[in-house]
């Protein structure tokens, strides 16, 4: 599962996926500046908790 969407004023393009294994399921959410090829990434074990992530980067 992979989300992606820009930020309406900033050039920000946030993603959101899933990773699965045999522990069980991660989160990571990566926030990118393409033009200065400039990139955040952040790993969550909880869905809610990278959701909440997502969301505060498209603020």
């Amino acid at each position: 599962m992979i989300k992606i969407k820009k930020h309406q004023t900033k050039k920000w393009e946030v993603s959101i996926t899933e990773f699965k294994n045999s522990v069980g399921k991660k989160f990571k959410v990566t926030r990118r500046l393409p033009e200065l090829s400039v990139a955040e990434t952040k790993m969550f074990r909880t869905k809610k908790k990278a959701k909440r992530q997502f969301d505060d980067w498209l603020k």
